[in-house]
This record gives C-alpha cells, sequence and structure tokens, in this order.
C-alpha cells in the first residue's frame, strides 16, 4: 500500500554526528553530495583520481579519495557510480569495510534486484531514489523546492527500518513538486532503465502534465516522500 511521507515524518536528528560516503560524483553523486554538506551532513566523496568527476568535485569544495578509504570511514555508504561499475567497486573496494551496523544505501534498484550485489545480513540495504537528473535535483535544492522521491528498505538490521531513509531521502533531494505512485522494487529498477533511453522526452512530458511541478504553492513545506513498502522491496 502506497503512503506518503512529509519533510516533518524525517528526524534530522539521526544524521548528527554520522558521516556519509557517496560513492562516485556523477549525475546523482555531485548532486545528492552538495545537497547533503549542505544541509549539515558531514559527507566525504570517492571519485578516481585524474578524472573530470574527481577535478568537479574539488571545484566543489570536497577532497575525493578512493572509494575503498571513504567507505572505512563513513557509517552510510551511498554507491552512486554507473550500474555497470556497482558490482565490481562493491567486490574490491566497499565489501569489506560494511561492517556490522552500518547502512548501505542505492538510489537505483538494479545491482540488488539482480543480484550482482548480495550485502552481508548484518547491515542495513536501503534505497533513497530522486525521480529527477542530478542536474534538476540539485537546481530544485538550491532554490528551496525538491523532486518526489521513492525510499525501500531491503535490510533492516536493528528495527529502524523507515528511520535513516526518511531523513537521507530529506536532505538529498528534499522532495517536493507532486506526488508519484511508488513502484516496487523491480518495477523501480525497470522504470529507471527505461527512462535512461528516453529521459529528456518523459521528463518533459510530465513536467508539461504538471507531475513536476505540481502544488508548489501548497506543499513547499510539506513535501511528500514516496514509500515502497518492506513486501514489495523483496519482489
Amino acid at each position: 500500500m502506497t503512503k506518503v511521507y512529509y519533510d516533518g515524518d524525517a528526524d534530522l536528528n539521526l544524521l548528527k554526528g554520522v558521516k556519509v560516503a557517496i560513492i562516485g560524483y556523477g549525475s546523482q553523486g555531485h548532486a545528492q553530495a552538495q545537497n547533503l554538506r549542505d544541509s549539515g551532513v558531514d559527507v566525504v566523496v570517492a571519485e578516481l583520481e585524474g578524472t573530470d568527476n574527481y577535478k568537479l568535485a574539488i571545484e566543489h569544495g570536497f577532497k575525493p579519495v578512493p572509494a575503498g578509504q571513504a567507505a572505512s570511514q563513513a557509517q552510510i555508504i551511498q554507491i552512486l557510480a554507473p550500474d555497470q561499475t556497482q558490482a565490481v567497486l562493491y567486490k574490491n573496494e566497499i565489501k569489506d569495510h560494511l561492517t556490522e551496523g552500518k547502512t548501505l544505501v542505492f538510489s537505483h534498484g538494479f545491482n540488488i534486484h539482480y543480484v550482482q550485489i548480495v550485502p552481508a545480513a548484518n547491515i542495513d540495504v536501503i534505497m533513497v531514489a530522486p525521480k529527477g537528473p542530478g542536474h534538476l535535483v540539485r537546481r530544485e535544492f538550491e532554490r528551496g523546492a525538491g523532486v518526489p522521491s521513492l525510499i525501500a528498505v531491503r535490510q533492516d538490521t536493528r528495527g529502524r527500518r523507515r528511520r535513516r531513509p526518511l531523513p537521507m531521502q530529506r536532505v538529498s533531494a528534499r522532495p517536493g513538486q507532486g506526488s508519484w505512485r511508488p513502484p516496487s522494487r523491480k518495477r523501480q529498477r525497470q522504470t529507471s532503465s527505461a527512462s535512461r533511453s528516453c529521459s529528456a522526452g518523459v521528463f518533459q512530458s510530465l513536467s508539461g502534465r504538471g507531475l513536476i511541478r505540481s502544488s508548489r504553492r501548497a506543499i513547499s513545506r510539506r513535501s511528500p516522500t514516496l514509500n515502497v513498502s518492506r513486501t514489495e522491496a523483496h519482489r
């Protein structure tokens, strides 16, 4: 069953004193890393030295480090590298640093759905998925608005359930304009994959129908966060 959460449902105190590692400074990485930092969260960025994204992270005030170093420092590790690189990156640099109680975060369910990444049972695994490209996520955040987001819980080791996904999505995407019916993890993966092939046209169409811009006046401070139930997340 669909449930809508708002800003007031997210306890930002849960992120105080917690370091978040953003692995990959691409489209979503640059947006969510900056949004988290600008919300007062301690953020460390991982990116390959010498790449354009590495240089961009430096321009944005970060000091990029290797993925393994970032994962070892952080309590929350969010993998925002391209789907096709995530499994190898996880195995070689991240897995050994996921000690008990840490949280692994994705913004796209491909590698979890297709069992390319199988996290240990003693860590939390969640999805925080802003429904928009990174440049839009960042732009909307900067103007005090946001984009709709989906959250899902794959593994919940300590009964925290949605306590950590909610503040993470609030500060990384500040979801706002309009509402979105959350699909299952399988559907989220399928729709996200499809959108990468035709994102510009689809997004323009959705915006034209008011699904992205709608109701800003009414919900500028009560922005919906859409949740996928635990049952759906395992399908």
